[in-house]
This record gives structure tokens, sequence and C-alpha cells, in this order.
């Protein structure tokens, strides 16, 4: 077999022909579902008359092909293992097609597939050609008319695009129903779900007075748990209206949970299909997490119907356009909805730890790649998070309302239309007023930009410079890079008063938070009336997504903590303090030298516990360590050991010195209270269990009679998860194995649940993880079939449980290859996302590097997929 060939974004071409409206027919069958196809072709006006209708197909039978009526002969076609070619066809012409596929062997959950019964499409990227014939690109849009035909019985609920127009019955037990889908779209939002569903229905009316019903459908057993779902869609529609001025456009909208999905959750016009677990909530199965999760995937799709879906992306380099925007406008609502600080510090916590990481590795691309083996693989990091922060940026440097306007002439001017990535920040310049071409660097530019920043306050002048130099380093492809357009949005805090100081700059007033810009290499901004000296609370709020790095002292760091008004910047600086306690352990416990706790760092924290604030959730963030995978992150060269024993020292030295005020923590926030997932209960909960956690570390026997208590109170899952992580993490297995053996047995009947059981056990700290993980991919509640089962299970191990996965002994790198390899067979789509951990081996000490690049090998030894092919020499090269 040879090598799969890369795409090109310079090779970009309109299609020659295009397709206005399709006819589809399902039966559906498990073994042999026969689909038809009709469909309504032009050919484009620049097309040469002799050019050939080219189609892809993959895994499809032919059994019938026709032109306007007419049979094909052979000689009219060819057929190949990747599309349909018919020749000469006329400038406007019907083609009809007839073809066989087998959802029930459909592993790789990509086009329609058979899950537990239930039949189900997962069309992004390419999946449709495993449907029928078809110019499988996002630059294709027609509309849709869908009948489906299935057995009544085992299939009474029908379901595609748009809205039902017809349903009735057919011999055999048989019935049917069409649906018609008014709006232009492409293949990749089409979708058809057949199977016994039961739905939980409600009604929104839009601001303009049209009543839509909305749906969700689950199995039955699950009706009880779409209430928040239902909710947040509702207040997701709510919020569009006012924040985007953008109202639903079908008399109907539908969420449908499946259990076997690739993905979180997939906006196909008005029919979004859901993973189980971005859908299902109760206080007795899912954490504070999880509700706040799935309200914010609720939205995400929801908002999808016009970034993404009323106006779509041209190609699937411009992917980020739709993903990026979309991320940004759920991450707004979700801070509208919720804790502000709290959602802009997870949200810049996860991408600082793990995009930061992607764009250090062999994968690194641009947020708009220039070429891709698979398509699959490009739903990244870069494309979602970094994407959104460059779409934050922009919402900053142009200011809301021309961002508002901006947003408006771009659904207004491309509705209906597949279009790019500078079509929508002309849109935005054209609003603003502001030259934007510079700032498009962001979009081709891969890598995470550094800047270095250096401050003088000048007594005699009141004035106090700030010297920025910003470099982004050299990823695979682009050894050099150009300046970008940096938004630095900043405060200076007065180092008396702990005051925010009234910000001057080139005689201009920037009030006392103000955004800089920088554009060249280095930039040095004067700031004239400062009345007393200064500490620089810089990149308030993440206003870029770069690494800044200021010589602040550890003095510096804990006034911040304590002074600055941005809450954000008062959490960094909280981080960074660690970070600088945690750095001077980790050359300790290298150079065997006796560990001593910064007595700053304690004094800090119970400052904190002391005079945190009313925001119970900022609090609670507050006070959590840096994560291992940040921690190493921040290293030259990882050091596996040094890393977790230097964050358990800490984390131990703190609980050790402040058990009393850990132990007030926890009393203080521990209610009876029937359980809401509101942002004050929220808070609460979080800043209880973290104090517990302290006391854990240590295992105090309080803490340990609380945990115990906690766990058997069962009042939520968020104190019950928490409280049976900390009893399996300890040391003592008469504290984890009853735990898990309850926990287990009770909820053996909930697969959701169980993938939290999975979880709990394999980050374990212990060294029996690895065979702990081993033995669970027994369990009958396991399936390698199962994405969401693989990911709890082999994936949080392998992400999550640093210490063990990375064993000396490479032990954790053999499991997780052999995994890839299996997976590879099933889904490939799921094995080139697993792997990532092993294509960092650059990062970490020679015999690790040896046996990670040695699994590599080993994997490439087999016949891959293109999606993990592409991965496997990526991190090889």
């Amino acid at each position: 077999m040879s090598d799969p060939k890369p795409t090109y974004l310079h090779d970009y071409r309109p299609p020659a022909y295009r397709v206005t409206h399709v006819e589809l027919s399902f039966e559906l069958d498990p073994a042999a579902t026969r689909v038809k196809a009709s469909l309504q072709i032009e050919r484009h006006p620049e097309c040469m008359a002799q050019e050939a209708l080219v189609l892809d197909g993959e895994q499809l039978t032919l059994k019938h092909i026709a032109l306007d009526g007419q049979p094909l002969g052979g000689g009219d076609y060819a057929l190949t293992e990747t599309g349909l070619t018919v020749h000469r066809p006329p400038a406007s012409f019907r083609l009809d097609t007839e073809v066989e596929i087998a959802p029930k062997e459909n592993t790789a959950l990509e086009g329609l597939y058979l899950s537990n019964g239930m039949y189900c499409t997962q069309c992004e990227a390419e999946g449709f050609r495993r449907i029928t014939f078809y110019p499988d690109r996002p630059d294709v849009m027609a509309t849709f008319s869908t009948t489906l035909i299935g057995d009544r019985a085992s299939l009474p609920v029908l379901l595609s695009n748009g809205n039902p127009v017809e349903r009735g019955e057919l011999p055999g037990g048989r019935h049917f129903v069409t649906w018609h889908d008014p709006f232009p779209k492409p293949s990749y939002l089409f979708a058809l779900v057949a199977g016994d569903l039961q739905k939980v229905e409600d009604r929104f009316t839009t601001r303009s007075g049209r009543e839509v019903t909305l749906q969700i459908w689950v199995e039955e057993e699950n009706l009880g748990k779409t209430d928040h779902a239902m909710a947040s869609l509702k207040r997701a529609m709510t919020w569009d209206e006012e924040a985007y001025g953008r109202e639903y456009d079908l008399d109907l909208f539908m969420i449908v949970a499946v259990n076997d999905f690739n993905m979180g959750a997939m906006e196909n016009k008005g029919l979004n299909i859901f993973n189980s677990a971005a859908v299902l909530t109760h206080p007795h199965t899912a954490t504070d997490a999880a509700f706040q999760r799935v309200e914010g995937i609720v939205a995400h799709e929801y908002f999808h119907n016009w970034s993404g879906n009323r106006v779509t992306c041209r190609d699937w380099f411009q992917l980020s356009l739709k993903e990026g925007f979309t991320v940004f406008r759920d991450q707004c609502f979700s801070a509208d909805v919720n804790s502000a600080p709290v959602k802009r510090i997870e949200d810049v916590s996860f991408f600082r730890t793990a995009q930061f990481a992607e764009d250090a590795g062999p994968t690194a691309h641009p947020v708009r790649p220039d070429h891709y083996i698979e398509i699959g693989n490009f739903y990244t990091l870069t494309i979602y998070e970094k994407g959104a922060e460059v779409v934050r940026m922009l919402s900053n440097l142009v200011g809301w309302e021309a961002f508002r306007r901006g947003s408006d002439l771009y659904f207004e001017r491309f509705d209906g239309q597949a279009v790019t990535i500078e079509d929508f920040v002309d849109c935005m310049a054209e609003a603003s007023g502001q030259d934007l071409s510079q700032f498009m660097r962001w979009y081709a530019q891969a890598g995470t930009p550094e800047i270095d920043a250096h401050g003088e306050y000048d007594y005699a002048n009141a004035e106090y410079r700030l010297t920025l130099r910003q470099r982004t380093p050299a990823t695979p492809g682009q050894p050099e890079k150009a300046p970008l357009h940096i938004p630095v949005r900043m405060g200076l805090v007065g180092s008396k008063t702990g005051r925010d100081l009234p910000l001057t700059l080139d005689g201009e007033s920037l009030g006392s938070d103000g955004v800089i810009h920088l554009r060249e290499e280095e930039q040095t901004f004067v700031f004239t009336e400062v009345a007393e000296s200064p500490v620089p609370s810089l990149l308030r709020g993440f206003s870029a997504p770069v690494q800044l790095r200021f010589p602040y002292s550890r003095e510096e760091l804990a006034f911040l903590l304590a002074n600055d008004s941005d809450g954000f910047n008062r959490w960094d600086a909280g981080q960074r303090l660690a970070m600088l306690a945690l750095d001077d352990l980790i050359a300790a416990h290298r150079n065997g030298v006796e560990k001593v706790m910064d007595p700053r760092v304690v004094e800090a924290f119970r400052a904190l516990m002391a005079h945190g604030g009313d925001d119970k959730a900022v609090l609670a963030e507050m006070l959590t360590l840096p994560s291992e995978a940040y921690v190493a992150e921040q290293q030259p060269r990882v050091d596996v050991e040094a890393i977790h024993a230097a964050r358990r020292f800490v984390e131990q030295s703190l609980a050790a010195a402040l058990r009393d005020d850990f132990l007030h923590l926890y009393q203080d926030n521990h209610r009876d209270t029937p359980y809401a997932p509101e942002p004050e209960q929220i808070g609460e909960r979080s800043l209880k269990n973290v104090a517990l956690g302290y006391l854990m570390a240590i295992e105090d026997e309080e803490g340990i009679e609380l945990a115990r208590r906690q766990f058997e109170a069962d009042h939520n899952m968020t104190d019950v998860r928490q409280a049976l992580t900390l009893l399996t993490h300890s040391s003592r297995s008469d504290l984890a194995d009853p735990a898990l053996r309850t926990f287990g047995e009770k909820w053996a009947h909930d697969p959701l649940v169980m993938d939290q059981w999975f979880a709990v056990q394999v980050t374990r700290p212990q060294p029996d993880a690895l065979e702990r993980v081993k033995y669970l991919m027994t369990h009958p509640a396991f399936s390698l079939k199962n994405p969401n089962k693989v990911r709890a299970l082999v994936g949080t191990f392998a992400n999550q449980n640093r210490i063990n996965f990375h064993r000396a002994d490479g032990e954790g790198y053999r499991l997780l290859a052999d995994v890839v390899i299996e997976l590879n067979r099933l889904n490939p789509e799921i094995a080139a996302r697993l792997v990532t951990p092993l294509t960092r081996w650059q990062r970490f000490d020679e015999a690790r590097q040896a046996l990670m690049k040695g699994e590599l090998e080993r994997i490439r030894g087999e016949k891959l997929s293109p999606n993990l092919y592409e991965v496997i020499e990526k991190a090889l090269a």
C-alpha cells in the first residue's frame, strides 16, 4: 500500500459540479441497508464541458445507477475504492444511485452505524461518503429530503434533519417518515437516527413570536436525566438572541443521546446528535463539572446553527472558522450564566497545559493548517481552543460593539454560503475600520508566542517604562516567524496603596485597566504620571494566548495575589508563586538535597483563606496547585519522579501547616441543602472539596472520617466522587477497597457512572495502577469498541497518571501502544487521538525517549490507517 498523500490548501479549486437538491431513501437493515439517492446536479459555469463528475464513496456496494432516468452502462462510469466517476455528463441532470451498506460492521462510527440497536450517523468530516456517492466537501450545499423506512416494532422512531412532512404504514410491519430541510447544507451536516427512543418535549418562543418545539430523545431509562440539558438549551437560545441577535429558524429542534460516539456532540442541522456523556445529568450520577460541561456543549452545538450551519466553511482548512468562533461564543455564554472569573481560569488552565503542549510537539500546526493527510486529525485544541482565543483577541481589539456589528455583517452577507477565515476577519475590519492584516498571522503561524517583559520605574519623572519582546519558537515546517499583533491587557498596581493606578500612554488616558498593542519584535511603552512605584499586572484575563515571562519576585507575586483587581491575574500570581517553590523542590530532588517548603507560599495561602473574597469558586481555584502536567510543560526536560515528589511535598506541607484552616474551611462550606447545579452551591462544594483534598494529603484522621462520611452520605455525585477519589488514592487499602466495591456494585447498571469508577482507579498514584488498568480492561463494563470507555480507562491513565504511565520500565508505553494497534483496526479516529502521549517523547530523559520511540516504531510496523499514519510519521520525523 502506498503512503497516504497530503491535501494542500493552495490546491483548493471550486467544485466542478454543484448539487442543488438531494432526495434520499433508507431501507434500514443491520447487515444490508439500501440507500437510494437522487441528486439534482449542475455544472459549475467555469467547468469545461468534457470534465467528468467525480463523487466520493467508500465501502459502498453499487446496485444501480441512472442519469435522467436512463441506466448507465459500464463504459459510462468508473468505480474505485474511493469513489465513482461519471464520464461526459450534461450541464444539468439528475443522477440516481442505489447502494448497499452494512451499519452493523461499522466499528469506526463514521457514516451510518448501529449502536445498541439504534441507527446513528456521524458525517463530519468525511463520513457521508460511507452512506452514498456524493461530492463530500463542505462547499457543496444542497437542500435535502430524506425518507426513512424501518421495522415499526424495533425502530418506532425515525429522525432526520429539518421538519417531518409525511409518515405512514408499509406492508410487513414497516413504517416510514419523510423529512425535509429547507436550508441548503453540506453533506457533513446530514443526520439520521432510528431506534426505540422516548422523548422529552418543551417549547421555546423566539423574540419574534415564533414557537419552536424542542425535543430530547433518549432511551427510556434515561428520561429522568434530561432536565438540565433542556434548561441549558433554552438558556442558550435566549442568550444567542440577546448577544448576537440570532433566532432559531426551523419549527423543530432535536437532540439525541447516543452511547457510542467519537465526539462530544455534532451540530447536524435541526438534529444534534450527542454522546450520552454530553447530555445526560442527574445529581446522583453527574458531578458539578459534568453539569457545567453539558450546559456548555448544548450551547456550543446550538450556536453552530448560525456559526457553522447557516454560514459554513469553504473547505476543511477553514475548520476554525466555525469551531473557534463557536467555542468563543459558548465560553462567553458559560461565563455569563456562571462565574466569569472561574470560567476564564478553567479555560486558560486547560489551554496552557494541553494546547501549549500541542504547540510544542511534533504535531504543531497553525489555526488554519496548510496541509493534512487525514482531516480527522485536525479536530485539535489548536483549531478549537486556540481558534477561540484568536477570536477573543479580535473581539478585544475592535471592541464588543464593533465585533457585534462585524458578526451581524458576516451572518447577513454570507448566509447560506461556504466561506473562509478572510471573509470573517474582513467583516470585522469593515465594521471597526481597523487594519487587521497583521492580525491574520495568528491564523498562519504555529507555535506559542513568548513575551519577555521588563519594567523600570523612574521616581524623578514619575514614569514607568515597560519593554516587551516577542518571539515564536520554530515549529515543524515553520522555522522563521514574523511578529504578531498581540493585545496585552494590563494594569499598574500601586505598591503602597494596592490599588490600580491611572494609565497614561503617549498623552492618552487608558483608564486603570487598558490594552497596549505589541506589533514589533520589541517595543517600549512609557506610562507617565505614575504616582508611586507599581507592580505591573500583565496579560489580564489572558488577553492573548502567549507565554509571558516577567521577573517577578516572590514578594511581588504574593502582593498581586492579595491585591490585583483582576481575578484571573490574582489566580495566575498564585500559580506563579507555587511554580517558583516547585522549581526549587524539583532541583532539590534532582540534586539529592533536603526539601524545604517556602514559607511565603504558606503565608500566601493562609492569607487567601482569611481574606479570599466572596467568590468561593475563585478561591477554590486559587487554593489548587498547578497540575503535574502543567509543571511538566514549564520544565526544559520532564523529570517525572521529581515533579511528582515536589508537588506532593508542597501539598503535604501546606496541609500540615494549615491543617486547622482547611478543617474550618471544610466545615464552613458543608451544607445539607438539596442539590442544585447553581454557581453559589458549586462554589461551596468546590471549596469544601479542595479543603478535604489537603486534609487527605496527610491522611489526617479527622479528614479520613470526613471523607468516609461524605462518601456514605451519598448526597450528590460531586461529593461522592471526590470522597471516592481521595479514599481510593490513599495509601490504605482498608479505605480504598470497600469504597470502590460499594460504588461499583451500586452503579454497575449505569455506563456513564462506571466510566467515573474506571477513571478514579486508574489515576491512583500507587505503583499498582498499571496492573489495575490491565485488570479493568477485562471488566464486563469495559469495551474497546466504545470511545467513552477507552477515554475513561486508557486515556485517563495515559494522560493523568503521569507517575505510573511514565514508569521507568516502559510498561505504560507498551500498554498504550497495544491498545492503539488494536484500535487502529476498529476505530482509527480514536486510535490517532489516544496515541498523543507517546508523541511527546522528546520532552523526556534519554531512557524514556528510547522506550517511547520504540513503541512508536512498533506501531509504525503495522498496516496503519491514514489517521494513525499521519500522527506517527510526524512524531518520528
